[in-house]
């Protein structure tokens, strides 16, 4: 029974094998036999054009790039200079807690200035997370690119050689 299974599995698998070699052979050398059709020179110079193409949307992508980079170190600093008065009215806030009291016009005052700090530093905080978002998808759209203009190098390529 085994080997009767194994012998009928091996007969598939030569079929299966066959009529791909066969679908592979009729796609290269067309259902007559015959070569080819040669390049077309619309298709070499389409391509050179989408090869051009491609570049420039790789330059517009890194320009996009550098600017979220740009963005980013602008919203770190912007960040970075709410935390430091956000610090600083924290040890003012202690010391008019200290002198005045909690209840103090001047405190209460200070922890507003704080809570108004922090909803900054947390939209900055928000503006970097997208700045990085969009930076990844202009570096997915750059490696997009440069796998197009190879791709379409290979079909000059290809076009060139008539096949």
């Amino acid at each position: 029974m085994k080997i009767e299974t194994l012998i009928r599995r091996s007969l598939m698998g030569f079929a299966v094998a066959g009529l791909l070699a066969t679908g592979a052979w009729a796609q290269s050398a067309g259902s007559t036999g015959a070569p080819a059709t040669p390049p077309q020179a619309s298709d070499i110079s389409k391509d050179r054009k989408d090869i051009r193409q491609d570049k420039r949307d790789i330059r517009n992508d890194r320009q996009d790039r550098n600017a979220d980079n740009r963005d980013i170190r602008s919203d770190k600093r912007d960040r970075n200079a709410d935390n430091r008065d956000i610090n600083h009215d924290k040890r003012q806030l202690a010391r008019s807690n200290a002198k005045n009291g909690m209840d103090s016009k001047k405190s209460q005052a200070l922890r507003k200035d704080i809570r108004s700090d922090r909803k900054d530093r947390n939209a900055d905080n928000r503006d970097i997370r997208n700045d990085k978002k969009d930076r990844r998808a202009d570096n997915r759209d750059i490696r997009k690119d440069k796998k197009d203009v190879r791709h379409d190098r290979r079909d000059v390529r290809h076009d060139r050689r008539g096949h």
